[in-house]
C-alpha cells in the first residue's frame, strides 16, 4: 500500500503480487469486533463482483470501545481506474466525510476489493494502516472477507466480523 499525505487526503493503492507475498495467517483479535448489516456486506461484495476495476469507500458508523458498529457504506470512486491497485478521489473521500460527521457518524472501517487474490492485506495495505488505524476490509470476488487493524505495536490482526440481519443495529 502506498500511503501519501497531503492536508486534505491519504492516497492508497495496492499490487496484487505484493498480496500473495503476505498470505500468512493473522492472530485474531478476540476482543475487537467490526459488526456489520447483512445488506453492507452484500452491496460491498455485488459491487466488487459487477466491477473490472478495484472497488473502495468507508463503511460509517459508532465505535464504542473494541467494537466497530457499521451503519452506512459509502462508495468512494478509484481514481487510478485499476485491477490492481487504489486510490480515493480525495474529493469525494472529503465530501463522504463531512456527510458523516453532519449524522454523528465516524468512519469504522475502510474497504476495498482484490480481484486476483485472497483477501489478506500487502505491505503496501499495511503502510496505509499506518494512517487509518481502525479496521480494513477486504473483499474478494468469491465472496471471501476479512477485516484487519493494525495495532500501536505495528501487529497485523485479524479482526472478528459479525453480520447482523438488518440494517438498524442494536
Amino acid at each position: 500500500m502506498i500511503a501519501q499525505r497531503s492536508p486534505t487526503f491519504i492516497m492508497f493503492s495496492v499490487r496484487p503480487s505484493l498480496i500473495i507475498a503476505f498470505l500468512k495467517p493473522y492472530p485474531q483479535q478476540t476482543n475487537m469486533i467490526l459488526v456489520l448489516p447483512k445488506n453492507i456486506i452484500e452491496e460491498i461484495i455485488t459491487r466488487s463482483r459487477e466491477s473490472k476495476i478495484e472497488i473502495c469507500g468507508f463503511i460509517f458508523g459508532t465505535k464504542n470501545g473494541e467494537r466497530f458498529i457499521g451503519k452506512e457504506v459509502e462508495f468512494i470512486r478509484n481514481r487510478l481506474n485499476s485491477s490492481v491497485e487504489f486510490e480515493m478521489d480525495p474529493e469525494e473521500m472529503i465530501n463522504a466525510l463531512e456527510r458523516a460527521e453532519r449524522k454523528g457518524l465516524e468512519v469504522v472501517t475502510i474497504f476495498h476489493s482484490h480481484l486476483n487474490c485472497p483477501p489478506y492485506p500487502s505491505k503496501k495495505d499495511i503502510k496505509g494502516m499506518e494512517n487509518w488505524r481502525i479496521p480494513w476490509l477486504i473483499v474478494s470476488l468469491k465472496g471471501d472477507m476479512k477485516a484487519f487493524i493494525l495495532r500501536s505495536n505495528n501487529e497485523v490482526e485479524e479482526v472478528k466480523i459479525i453480520t447482523h440481519p438488518t440494517q438498524t443495529l442494536p
